[in-house]
């Protein structure tokens, strides 16, 4: 014997329709537009899916990455070193010194990877050696 209860709604938790009767996950609507409890036969009439909003959020770590994690130990080190200035015009606002520091990015053989950032108006740019 089915049950149905126009008042009581299944609970939604994000894209997940729970039935109100016995929490069961329920399956998405047939043909007929019924969501059908396979538990208690509890059924309801089909949830309006096309104004139906799912928003989901996550926290920043809450996927780790090894590459995440190198890349952040990375910016960590060049925001903690002390820049030197150089002599040089920032090509954006004309400020004739630009804090620079270096890098060995690409291989050993390779030269250093010089970054520039300007002090006055925060443009970067970088130039390999």
């Amino acid at each position: 014997m089915s049950k149905s209860r126009p008042s009581q709604k299944p609970d939604t938790v994000g894209s997940l329709i729970f039935c109100p009767e016995c929490g069961n996950l329920l399956d998405i609507p047939g043909e007929d537009d019924l969501i059908v409890c396979n538990l208690c036969s509890y059924t309801h009439q089909s949830i309006d899916f096309e104004n139906f909003e799912v928003v989901t959020t996550s926290k920043p770590g809450a996927f780790p990455s090894a590459l995440r994690n190198k890349r952040d130990d990375v910016q960590s080190e060049i925001k903690d070193a002390t820049a030197a200035l150089v002599k040089e015009p920032c090509p954006k606002c004309g400020n004739p010194e630009m804090e620079y520091h270096t890098m060995q990015l690409r291989s050993a053989d390779e030269g250093q990877t010089v970054f520039y950032t300007c002090p006055k108006c925060a443009y970067k740019t970088k130039l390999n050696s």
